[in-house]
């Protein structure tokens, strides 16, 4: 990943945030056809491994986790916050009109080589976990458990396992830190008028870099 000094992010604990924050990684790997990609919500065990462990399950109809190659590094991109910014926002938009739009965003891209699991208590735990973090913020939290018994054992007999320990982990905050302290004031009031939750975390990052 192209790597600006002012938008790395090395610490690990914010990566691993930002993985537990958006879940949904984007696994790449490369195939008998090339590489392939495939969205699934993944849990992190940050304390299996130094850099952390990535668990997910496939469905077995999915070729993914047949066709890869396991000498090679899969990687798991997860998207955090985003957001676009105008060039209405800067200082220079009414000084010199010199100013372009960009993109604002978080991201974390973790490699490490893939193992498939094919294991129904291994899978009954890594389906748990997904779920207690997607479930726990809500009144009434849904447990796997609450389905029937017979029935979670047949749905696991229709998904695989995987598992990735992470060897190598980078993150990518760029939040406006390239541009002035005005400039940022101003990305970040004008994040704040508008009227997306997207809109409104970036804004908070936008403030948070801003005293770093």
């Amino acid at each position: 990943m192209y790597q600006p000094p002012h938008f790395r992010e090395d610490r690990l604990e914010v990566q691993h945030a930002l993985i537990q924050a958006h879940p949904l990684g984007l696994l790449v790997t490369t195939g008998s056809t090339g590489l392939i990609a495939n969205p699934f919500p993944f849990a992190l065990d940050a304390s299996a491994s130094p850099k952390g462990t990535l668990r997910a399950h496939l469905s077995r109809a999915n070729p993914q986790w047949r066709d890869f190659d396991p000498d090679q590094e899969a990687l798991v991109i997860f998207q955090g916050t985003e957001a676009y910014i105008t060039p209405s926002w800067y200082e220079a938009k009414r000084e010199t009109g010199k100013v372009v739009p960009t993109w604002n965003y978080a991201v974390v891209q973790a490699y490490g080589r893939m193992t498939v699991i094919d294991d129904p208590d291994w899978l009954l735990r890594q389906i748990g976990a997904v779920t207690r973090q997607q479930e726990a913020a809500r009144p009434e939290p849904w447990a796997v458990t609450d389905a029937p018994a017979d029935y979670v054992a047949a749905q696991l007999k229709g998904i695989i396992g995987v598992e990735i320990e992470i060897s190598r982990i980078e993150g990518k905050w760029k939040v406006s830190q390239n541009r002035s302290e005005a400039d940022r004031q101003r990305v970040a009031s004008g994040l704040r008028g508008t009227a997306t939750d997207a809109a409104q975390q970036m804004a908070d990052l936008v403030d948070e870099r801003s005293v770093r």
